[in-house]
């Protein structure tokens, strides 16, 4: 019995002989594991070839970028590279170790190539997209894309246009595509190379627990164990200026590290709330005791209105020879308040709403998409609906576009083509509303795929971009509004505020890439009753409208508004939005870039635009001093927005 067993033993063991022919039989091609480490090389390569593309699609937002420093980019690029294509081909990879000899089987391969194929042009098609989606955001596009657009009712007719739109991207899709199929044709998994099956299984166990390892430190970014799976802003590392982060990062990285994720968090730069509210404070209260005045409030907001479409603005370009897109806005800004810096707090529509009409700034992730969006706010409406007034919002697109009813019914606003209609249609129904009231409007003419009337196709000269005809258009429809309005009973009694949700993407001069020119819209003040004249040469951004609108009817309670009175000198003039990872604060002349931690760049907006001169080392004073209000801003909204405490109990 003994030497039965013994002798059993012997012939499951490997004699040396029999390890020396297994030794001689194995080759690396076709072993299943280097096969394994060929895909995921394919998928890096693809990966960096979008990159490439993207930096070719968009070479006017990276200019300045030495051949070492796009250098460092690439090899920066590739530890968010390897995480993507980990992540992505993690089914591939499961099926491929997974320890049983039918993962050699020709059917199974096929299967797997596949799925490979599947995953990989979904990724390129991601990355592709952010080819010329980029100029609209300035960023890579991340998760909150999703609900961004959950509540478009159209959403294959949308993605048809932007197929046809961009047509060029698509074949760009279309040939990374082939070369991943026929690349791939050079991956064959040939075996099983070891036939004894004790062995093979051992072996695969360890190779199972090898690459969950590699796995794992792949997708975190490294070994050590310190290491925190890296996000997006460890991009930073690898770049010379915040704006180059985009081509660190891919666009499915960037859309799996922002899932279900908000930037907000509490902090405690003060340790006090005297502290910080010595610094700053978004509480507004009333400066003096004059009669609150019940004028009426219309606040129109323009699609993609850049300051650059204006003549009024720019007269000095071309020789001085420009008039721009916008003869009746530039006529009307004879008669109005307006600022030579004005600004946006964010760079989509969905940024633009809560900034412009509840003071409340996109920190990362547009309020409406983050886990706050329920909270008790403030707003032009709510405020306003305590003292009587009728409120409305109308907008031209459907219902759920953008989040926009969700929030406008949050912000205390009734919710309510083309622009010229529109605008006719809105005059009527603002002078069938009781007075007082408030009422915002939000033209979209000026949108995406640029297109006007069939009547006014050759009414308007339009100009280089294809915006430039509908910029035209839109100034045509607010002249004949006003027209209309001027002869309407409520019109003398009313304060008009114009501004434009964000930038457009589509320019005259190129101002961009810097802070001015991503986030420079005109805000302009209207009432035909008074004086409202000039353009003063201070700053004044989206958020500062809801608190000025208030403060010029001498609204007499406290509330909570993050921007500021511009009536009210005692509070510093300021603009703030937050880019990559990077919040960005322009007070006086200067413009400072804050990571959360530490201050990054101190630039002279005046002397140095193009912020090519970083004054940090310089300037430690104005640094520190900047970046203690800065603090104290961020610590406000993050903790407030988290405790809701976004009104005055």
């Amino acid at each position: 019995m003994a030497l039965s067993i013994f002798s059993h033993q012997i012939d499951l063991a490997l004699s040396r002989q029999q390890v020396m022919n297994l030794y001689s039989s194995f080759s690396f091609r076709g072993n299943i594991y280097v096969e394994l480490i060929k895909k995921i090389l394919l998928s890096l390569f693809l990966f960096q070839l979008c990159r490439i593309g993207f930096y070719l699609f968009n070479l006017n937002y990276f200019s300045g970028i030495s051949a070492q420093q796009f250098g460092l980019i690439v090899a920066g690029g590739f530890k968010f590279d390897l995480a993507a294509a980990l992540y992505i081909n993690a089914l591939v990879i499961v099926l491929v170790v997974l320890p049983h000899p039918w993962r050699f089987h020709g059917l199974y391969q096929q299967i797997v190539k596949y799925i490979f194929f599947f995953f990989n042009a979904l990724a390129m098609a991601m990355n592709v997209i952010d080819f010329v989606y980029y100029k609209f955001t300035l960023r890579r596009t991340t998760a909150d894309v999703f609900a961004q657009f959950e509540n478009e009712v159209n959403k294959l007719g949308f993605a048809f246009q932007f197929l046809v739109d961009y047509w060029y991207a698509f074949l760009v899709w279309i040939f990374l595509v082939w070369l991943m199929v026929w690349l791939y044709r050079f991956i064959a998994v040939k075996g099983p190379m070891i036939k004894n099956q004790i062995l093979f299984y051992a072996g695969s166990l360890v190779m199972m627990g090898l690459i969950a390892g590699l796995f794992i430190a792949g997708v975190r970014g490294g070994f050590r164990h310190s290491t925190r799976p890296i996000t997006l802003s460890n991009a930073g590392e690898y770049v010379a200026r915040p704006e180059q982060i985009s081509l660190v990062l891919n666009t499915p990285f960037s859309i799996i590290r922002t899932w279900g994720k908000t930037k907000i968090k509490k902090e405690a730069y003060f340790s006090s709330e005297e502290a910080l509210n010595a610094i700053y404070s978004p509480v507004h209260y009333p400066k003096d005791s004059t009669t609150f005045r019940s004028h009426n409030v219309v606040v129109i907001i323009l699609e993609s209105f850049s300051k650059d479409f204006f003549g009024v603005f720019n007269k000095e370009k071309e020789g001085g020879t420009y008039k721009g897109f916008t003869p009746f806005l530039d006529s009307l800004i004879q008669h109005s308040l307006t600022y030579q810096y004005s600004y946006a707090n964010g760079l989509k529509s969905i940024d633009g709403l809560p900034s412009v009409l509840s003071s409340i700034p996109s920190v990362g992730v547009p309020y409406v998409l983050t886990p706050f969006a329920t909270n008790e706010i403030n707003s032009l409406g709510s405020l306003l609906r305590k003292r009587g007034y009728h409120t409305s919002f109308f907008h031209g697109a459907p219902n759920g576009s953008m989040g926009f009813n969700s929030f406008t019914n949050l912000a205390g606003f009734e919710w309510g083509i083309w622009d010229e209609p529109f605008l006719q249609f809105y005059a009527t129904q603002l002078n069938s509303f009781p007075q007082p009231f408030a009422s915002a409007f939000f033209s979209v003419s000026s949108h995406h795929p640029f297109e006007v009337p069939e009547q006014y196709k050759t009414h308007f000269a339009g100009g280089p971009q294809p915006i430039n005809r509908c910029i035209e258009y839109t100034d045509y429809a607010l002249k004949k509004f006003f027209a209309s309005v001027s002869k309407m009973p409520w019109y003398q009694n009313t304060l008009f505020v114009i501004t434009a949700d964000h930038t457009s993407s589509n320019i005259q001069f190129g101002s961009h890439p810097n802070v001015l020119g991503y986030y420079n819209i005109p805000v302009i003040f209207f009432s035909p009753k008074e004086e409202l004249t000039g353009i003063k040469p201070e700053i004044i951004q989206q958020i500062d409208i809801m608190p000025t609108v208030l403060g010029y009817l001498h609204f007499d309670e406290p509330y909570v508004a993050f921007g500021r009175d511009a009536w009210n000198q005692d509070r510093e003039p300021f603009a703030f939005n937050y880019r990559e990872n990077v919040y960005q604060l322009i007070k006086g002349n200067y413009f400072l870039e804050f990571d959360g931690t530490k201050s990054i760049g101190l630039y002279d907006l005046r002397e140095d635009s193009s912020l090519q001169r970083n004054l940090l080392t310089e300037q430690p004073e104005e640094a520190q001093r900047m970046e203690q209000w800065m603090k104290a801003l961020i610590q406000q909204y993050n903790n407030r927005m988290i405790d809701n405490r976004l009104v005055i109990k």
